[in-house]
């Protein structure tokens, strides 16, 4: 007899794999053209940034550390910075300029025209997350939002969205640490000379 638990745990398994073999179908070509974007921004000396809240800040950082310090291969450093671990920065911009504008007061301060900005959101209804799009908007700041659920109201107001076919939360962030690590992947390989 198999244990209940042993079963949910096959369940949650089986059905990450199923968005993920969606996700390879529906969205390979979407995240190829990100990765293609970020070798460019690479190349010009631009850099990125990474943003998110809950379990998608925590992602933001991952990734953000996968590009300065190494993913797979020994090569040179990446400048990226994810905008989620200043404590002090953030509770002041809370404290002074509310919640909504955390990020968005970063990008301001940080990101100049050329640069890439990553928003994680399982939802793309934070107002901190859409606050942050359209600054970087105004500064010349190209965005790339990692979504789920439909896409929300940020969908409309980036670059390129990669929207998970999911409404499961899991499952989304997930898949979107799976796909900023396939991107990642590439940039590396790339920059290494290794195809």
């Amino acid at each position: 007899m198999i244990s209940p638990v042993v079963d949910e745990v096959a369940n949650h398994l089986d059905g990450l794999a199923h968005v993920a073999t969606r996700a390879a179908r529906e969205l390979a070509g979407e995240v190829a053209e990100v990765a293609e974007m970020v070798l460019h921004a690479i190349e010009a000396g631009r850099r990125l940034f990474f943003c998110g809240n809950g379990g998608s800040a925590a992602d933001a950082q991952h990734l953000a550390t996968e590009y300065v310090v190494r993913f797979r291969r020994n090569r040179r450093p990446v400048a990226a910075v994810a905008l989620t671990t200043d404590t002090s920065l953030l509770t002041a911009a809370a404290n002074d300029l509310g919640f909504e504008r955390v990020f968005a007061r970063q990008v301001q301060a940080l990101a100049t025209a050329g640069d890439i900005l990553f928003l994680h959101s399982t939802s793309g209804a934070s107002p901190n997350l859409l606050e942050a799009a359209r600054a970087a908007r105004t500064q010349g700041v190209r965005t790339v939002a990692l979504l789920a659920r439909g896409g929300g109201a940020l969908r409309s107001l980036v670059d390129v969205a990669i929207v998970v076919p999911t409404d499961d939360g899991a499952h989304a962030q997930e898949l979107h640490l799976a796909i900023g690590h396939a991107i990642c992947d590439v940039v590396e390989s790339r920059l290494m000379g290794v195809e």
